[in-house]
């Protein structure tokens, strides 16, 4: 989620605010008769869950490079993460809700003069509650943990290694330091996962741990998802869930590769397409938006719905 690197971290500066880590596709490749995107030079963990949603959607954003902005909430939740990057910068006992007050004032000109946030357009009550929306986010940290106590080794920490078969690149938004070796720290400002979810979310910071591991030789001990205000979700990082989620990563890695190869990436329908950016211009989800607007199985308020007929 970078604004700027990290005081601890500044070797690589993490893009700004709304942007992906992916550089995906740069160049296509002339075929007779058709255009071959050529492979990706990295991918990430976000990267890799657009492609497992589907490979369609992953082609329009990284290959197409067609816009898909953040809206208001990932856009509060990228100022609360500015902010407590900030913080965690801080000596243990300065990492205070006042200080992250104050901190919050200093950041808040990064995100206010930020193209995606302008585009909003938020009135002065819209405005009001996009702020109070990131403060609550980043005062929710102190409902889960003690700052103070933590020890950081890195914020906002840009990985780019191999991992498994797969160049990889992400930005871990912390790593801590224990007694028993690195913990894998990632905040989320969304609404946590219930129990019998929760383990599946975890596929984002165990590749971060994987990631970590290729890069210093040690393996961290815990994976960990900060939902802020909330709960934490964690699990310790063993060598067989390790190599579960490298080998899901591979697998996910293959196939893309596999579509960029031939040209063709399929499109998977479901209930997501009522919040894609692209269903205008896929025929398979405006098709499924439609059937499930005829029978009653779709919110009215699903983007999709306004954006198919806007292009009607």
């Amino acid at each position: 989620m970078g604004f700027a690197a990290a005081a601890t971290d500044s070797t690589t500066s993490p893009p700004r605010p709304g942007t992906d880590t992916e550089t995906e596709t740069d160049t296509v490749v002339q075929l007779p008769g058709i255009e071959v995107p050529s492979r990706p030079a990295h991918l990430s963990p976000s990267g890799a869950s657009l492609y497992q949603q589907c490979p369609r959607r992953w082609k329009h954003r990284y290959v197409d490079r067609l816009p898909d902005p953040p809206g208001v909430a990932a856009l509060a939740g990228t100022f609360a993460h500015r902010v407590l990057e900030l913080l965690l910068q801080e000596p243990d006992q300065r990492r205070t809700v006042e200080r992250a007050k104050e901190l919050a004032r200093v950041a808040w000109p990064e995100i206010a003069t930020d193209d995606d946030f302008v585009a909003l357009g938020l009135d002065e009550t819209e405005l009001r509650e996009f702020r109070w929306r990131g403060w609550l986010a980043v005062e929710g940290l102190w409902a889960i943990e003690d700052p103070c106590t933590v020890s950081v080794d890195a914020t906002e920490h840009d990985v780019q290694v191999l991992v498994g078969d797969v160049p990889f690149r992400g930005v871990v938004d912390r790593i801590d330091l224990t007694d028993d070796g690195r913990v894998i720290t990632d905040y989320k400002s969304g609404r946590a996962p219930a129990e019998r979810f929760a383990a599946g979310r975890l596929t984002q910071v165990m590749l971060y741990a994987a990631a970590v591991a290729a890069t210093t030789g040690e393996r961290p001990i815990r994976a960990r998802l900060l939902y802020l205000g909330q709960k934490i979700v964690e699990i310790d990082v063993t060598d067989e869930n390790l190599e579960s989620a490298v080998g899901e990563l591979e697998a996910t890695w293959s196939s893309l590769t596999a579509d960029c190869d031939r040209g063709v990436f399929e499109a998977t329908t479901g209930p997501l397409c009522g919040w894609c950016p692209y269903v205008d211009r896929c025929p398979e989800g405006r098709a499924e938006v439609n059937e499930r607007v005829d029978s009653g199985r779709l919110r009215l308020d699903a983007p999709a719905i306004e954006l198919i007929a806007r292009s009607a």
